[in-house]
């Protein structure tokens, strides 16, 4: 096959480093230069020295590209590359028909007919398809959005974008565990209310959002219901038809697929109706103009046929991996708190707060490990987790809150490995903490009172 063809070329080439603890997915050698590295195997950037490239533990950020799917997608960038919008060759014609190919894919993974499947560039733009384009053309009429919020930025900011304009936003908060009230969902719908939107897999803590429950509100007003499921494509089980989802958004670099590459369902039957976005030649059924990029198209397809095939096998070994994670931290440290629900989530998304431990530090610390933190940086300040401030997490736990990504490529020795590092830095920082000195001699800190000088 190609990708194998490459990567014995590739193969050949001298590395500077070698990679102790990797995805196993990341057997070829990249083809572009290695990060400049000393006598000692040491990479500096960003001003940060790293012993070799970390293991990876982030893919709620991004997945890597499963071979197959390159497999899929290498003929169409070689001498399939035709512009599948070309209807007078065979060039254009087996664009097409790929394109065509894998909407079927897609479409199948959700339960869905291929007619109701636009490609788009990512989950970004179908968010703001979804939120924007429905209000817009429903304006005479609907002047109301109902979302949460613990929504992707690219929905809040959609929504703001809205509230601008004229429209009203009903920010719901969620429960502890991050999960949506169904009753007060129930009662903030208008007879103005237009969309209803809400991620059906946390981006940050990974929960789950009864998606059944809140479609069948949403249908028994006669709402539309949009939901973001860039986290949930390929990881849970969806059915457009049961969660009664009238929009959905979709990711391919989620699944991994490529990047740049994305899809929106619209439903048909009762028909959605959105104002597009972008002007153009009328592509997509005129609701995404532009070049559909067929090698990116391809590679999203074979990227949901691959999740289909090893969703069930997947979550098993994912499950596992993250119990062994959890454990193993747990077990050599105390004060460790999973953020979300424990029974609502996907397993392959850990957010973890250490008390007394301060996340930048020790994201800083775990430089071996490619993990992300729950709290954002500001130019001024360190800002806690809007997500998990609307949990209602306190502020110093929020900010201490560190999310473990595990995927379908991530080995036990990573994991291991994972877990080693990380208790070792949480008690380094602990160590260096006189708060967590004065735990220690059992002192109720909360009572404390604190002089200003």
């Amino acid at each position: 096959m190609a990708s194998k063809l490459l990567a014995a070329n590739l193969r050949r080439r001298p590395s500077a480093i070698l990679r102790r603890f990797s995805t196993a997915a990341a057997t070829i050698s990249p083809s572009l230069p290695d990060p400049p590295a000393d006598e000692a195997g040491v990479i500096t950037m960003k001003g940060v020295k790293i012993s070799g490239k970390p293991l990876y533990l982030d893919m709620q950020a991004t997945s890597p590209v499963d071979p197959r799917v390159l497999d899929a997608m290498l003929p169409y960038y070689i001498d399939r590359y035709g512009n599948p919008h070309s209807r007078t060759h065979m060039y254009g014609w087996e664009s097409d028909e790929a394109v065509e190919r894998a909407r079927g894919q897609v479409a199948e993974l959700i339960g869905a007919s291929a007619k109701e499947i636009i490609f788009t560039s990512g989950a970004t733009e179908s968010n703001n398809i979804s939120v924007k384009g429905v209000m817009h053309f429903y304006k005479e009429k609907k002047k109301h959005v109902i979302t949460t919020q613990t929504e992707h930025k690219c929905v809040l900011d959609s929504c703001r974008h809205l509230s601008q304009e004229g429209f009203e936003i009903t920010y719901l908060p969620v429960k502890s565990d991050g999960l949506v009230d169904l009753e007060r969902l129930r009662s903030e719908i208008r007879p103005d209310t237009g969309l209803v939107s809400v991620m059906a897999v946390n981006n940050e803590i990974g929960v789950i959002q009864p998606m059944e429950e809140i479609g069948a509100i949403c249908k028994e007003f006669g709402v539309p219901f949009h939901t973001d499921a860039a986290q949930a494509l390929g990881k849970i089980p969806i059915d457009v038809e049961k969660w009664n989802v009238s929009l959905m958004s979709l990711s391919g670099h989620k699944v991994y697929g490529p990047k740049g590459i994305g899809g929106l369902y619209m439903r048909r039957r009762p028909r959605i109706r959105v104002e597009p976005q972008m002007n153009g030649g009328g592509q997509e059924r005129g609701i995404r103009s532009g070049t559909v990029p067929t090698p990116l198209v391809v590679g999203f397809g074979a990227a949901c046929e691959l999740a289909q095939k090893e969703m069930e096998y997947d979550d098993k070994r994912i499950r596992a991996l993250q119990e062994r994670l959890l454990n193993g931290i747990r077990s050599k440290i105390d004060m460790v708190v999973v953020n979300g629900s424990t029974e609502r989530r996907y397993p392959g998304n850990l957010n973890l707060s250490f008390a007394y431990v301060e996340g930048e530090s020790l994201l800083m610390g775990l430089k071996e490990v490619a993990v992300s933190s729950g709290s954002a940086c500001t130019s001024a300040s360190l800002e806690p987790s809007y997500v998990l401030r609307a949990l209602g997490v306190d502020e110093d736990m929020a900010h201490t809150s560190t999310r473990f990504g595990i995927g379908r490529f991530t080995t036990e020795e990573e994991i291991d490995r994972a877990v080693e590092l990380t208790v070792h830095q949480v008690e380094k920082l602990r160590d260096m903490s006189p708060l967590w000195e004065m735990v220690q001699e059992n002192i109720d800190i909360k009572k404390i009172q604190w002089s200003q000088h």
